[in-house]
Formats: structure tokens, sequence, C-alpha cells
């Protein structure tokens, strides 16, 4: 899924526990310009650095998976929790470092690296 918005809000990363980090922002999501959205997004783990090379104002998209949970609590009644989970990042009109795949951005990792084409490999 992907979303176009302009960054409201960028927190700092929270460690949760030994293993665990995350780090929310906040877009302005106007499809209806009288109406907008404020979407608060969440970056997990070794992704919560996609924000580093963004600030407040930015123009992006956001490409993220939609997660729900489902919990009981001490009483028994059980609790449903959604999160929005950015693992991609690009400025609109451009690109971004954040674009570079999470396999590290080796440019032999990345198609067409040599420079060359692969259209007589397309299955149509």
């Amino acid at each position: 899924m992907e979303v176009k918005g302009k960054i409201l809000e960028i927190n700092d990363t929270q460690q949760i526990s030994d293993r665990f980090q995350k780090r929310e922002f906040v877009i302005e999501y106007a499809e209806n310009p009288q109406y907008p959205e404020y979407v608060k997004f969440e970056c997990i783990q070794d992704k919560v650095s996609l924000l580093d090379d963004y600030s407040v104002g930015d123009e992006v998209t956001v490409f993220f998976n939609l997660k729900g949970r489902k919990w009981t609590d001490p009483k028994g009644e059980v609790k449903y929790f959604n999160s929005l989970q950015a693992w991609r990042m690009q400025k609109e009109g451009g690109s971004s470092a954040a674009d570079v795949p999470s396999n590290g951005g080796q440019a032999d990792d990345l198609p067409f690296a040599d420079g060359g084409s692969d259209e007589e490999d397309l299955p149509f």
C-alpha cells in the first residue's frame, strides 16, 4: 500500500526492549484538501533510519503494510490493534537514499546495475 502526504511530525526512536525499536511519524494526507487526514505510521527495527533523510514539511510517498493484532487482556476481554508499518519512503518529485532496498543497496543486487536493459527477458 502507499499514500502521499506532507510530513507533520517525526518522533525520536524509541527503544522498546533490548531487541525491539520503533520510530513514529505523522503525515497530512489530503485526498480532499477541505478535510485532511492525519495518519501516524511507524518504522520498526532497521527501518527506523528511513526517516533520517527527511524533515517536517517534506512531501513524500510512504509505502507501508497494514498490520492488525488480537490481544486478550487480563480480564479476558479481547482487544484489536492496528498499525501502519512503513518500509520505504520517497520524496515527491524525486528519490532519496531511503529508496535503497534493505539488502544494503549493493549496486550488483539492483536490476539494470550494469546499465543494460533486460527487455529481452520480459515474459510478454
